[in-house]
């Protein structure tokens, strides 16, 4: 499924929630295990990224500060707080995976721009920084959040945009992953599950993801997301 279409944390989080993981555990454990395959992935990509380094010196810096920001402080907030908050952040993932797949159908193709001015790189600096610390903290739904400060700072050629916003996630998430590390939070019996999981999927979904279609793999992640999200909200009443 997130071969074929992204969304891979709304459903691995929740399913690990599910299967008796604790909150912050499971954030952390879906975040390292899902890592490896983002980072493969970027391959493909390897052209758009390596030909805007321009703006890779620019959101660089603040992807790494606010991925370690978010990541400590999922480490300070407590169980029982993030647990409270899990079913919100499953549903507010979902909302904006749903928007990025609407906007995906309905946006036509742009030309290709240039680099806006000062001013508003530093807007799209502290944007950023926004960005990549709810990407720390959480991380599903981030893919939307940086198409949005990519596109604020001029760029309208999609796939360079989503070639810099898979290399920014890598580093939000790779900072948070070394973070959720070191703080003790990641069950690795059921991140390496996850990770062959994720692997054996990817592969799969790349083989036969055409008999699907992105467009219905996407559906079913806002259904299934929509639908586990409120489970979740249901049973922490």
């Amino acid at each position: 499924m997130n071969a074929l279409a992204g969304g891979g944390t709304i459903l691995t989080f929740p399913t690990l929630l599910l299967l008796g993981e604790s909150a912050r555990v499971a954030n952390a454990t879906s975040t390292v295990a899902l890592l490896p395959g983002a980072a493969a992935s970027l391959a493909g990509y390897r052209r758009e990224v390596a030909g805007h380094r321009r703006w890779l010196g620019t959101l660089f810096l603040p992807s790494l500060l606010g991925g370690a920001a978010g990541s400590l402080l999922l480490l300070a907030t407590p169980e029982k707080i993030f647990a409270r908050l899990a079913p919100w952040l499953v549903l507010f993932a979902t909302a904006l995976f749903a928007f990025q797949s609407w906007r995906a159908a309905h946006r036509p193709p742009d030309p290709a721009s240039s680099p806006g001015d000062d001013r508003r790189r530093a807007v799209a600096w502290l944007a950023q920084f926004g960005v990549a610390v709810y990407g720390g903290y959480f991380g599903a739904g981030i893919g939307i959040l940086m198409l949005v400060v990519l596109g604020y700072l001029g760029l309208s050629d999609i796939h360079a945009m989503n070639g810099l916003k898979n290399f920014f996630g890598i580093c939000i998430n790779a900072v948070a992953a070394a973070v959720f590390v070191a703080g003790g939070l990641v069950d690795w019996p059921v991140a390496l599950v996850v990770l062959v999981g994720a692997v054996a999927g990817g592969w799969t979904g790349a083989h036969f993801g055409r008999w699907i279609g992105p467009q219905r793999a996407r559906a079913a992640v806002v259904v299934i997301g929509t639908f586990v999200g409120m489970l979740l909200l249901v049973r922490g009443m």
